[in-house]
């Protein structure tokens, strides 16, 4: 998916950098970049916190970056 290359380059990321985050091996998370395997639901949950945006976006079904209001835990 290359929204999730582009949000990871905005801010200076290397691969590894987010693989550790999801608790996976960069080459998972390079697979998930080059669309070689499917990122699992929470991996983008996650990424989406992190990243400050909406799952949807991190899809690239919408170019709003602002993530939707979120439920408190």
């Amino acid at each position: 998916m290359e929204r999730l290359r582009d949000i990871r380059e905005d801010r200076d990321l290397k691969q590894s950098d987010i693989a550790k985050l999801l608790n996976v091996s960069q080459q998972t998370y390079s697979r998930y970049e080059n669309d070689e395997i499917s990122i699992d639901k929470d991996s983008l949950i996650k990424l989406a916190i992190y990243y400050d945006t909406s799952v949807d976006y991190l899809l690239e079904l919408t170019d709003e970056r602002k993530p939707y209001p979120r439920k408190k835990p």
